[in-house]
């Protein structure tokens, strides 16, 4: 009878683990690049502990749900004047939302 081969252990991409990234490094994340915790997190997940790669990552992730929200329309808002004392300065403000909330 023949011995069962052994098989080969499957090798994958090394990704940093979610213990392996540090808290000081994922607050040094944060004060650079202004994004949340998760965010913060996830991107030095997918760049290796990274921290320079994880700010150009997260830039173009936020590149890419800008590029998605600008498609959307803010058809609902409000329109607010107002005129100093005097009448030597005026300001005309308007504030659009996506929803009728504003």
């Amino acid at each position: 009878t023949e011995a069962p081969k052994a098989e080969a252990p499957k090798t994958e991409a090394p990704k940093a683990e979610g213990a392996a990234i540090s808290a000081k490094a994922v607050k040094e994340l944060r004060d650079q690049s202004g994004a949340g915790m998760m965010d913060c997190k996830k991107a030095l997940a997918e760049c290796g502990g990274d921290v320079e790669e994880a700010v150009v990552w997260l830039r173009k992730k936020g590149m890419a749900s800008a590029d998605k929200k600008a498609s959307r329309i803010a058809a609902e808002g409000a329109i607010g004047a107002y005129i100093h004392g005097g009448s030597r300065l005026g300001v005309i403000v308007e504030v659009n939302c996506e929803t009728d909330f504003v």
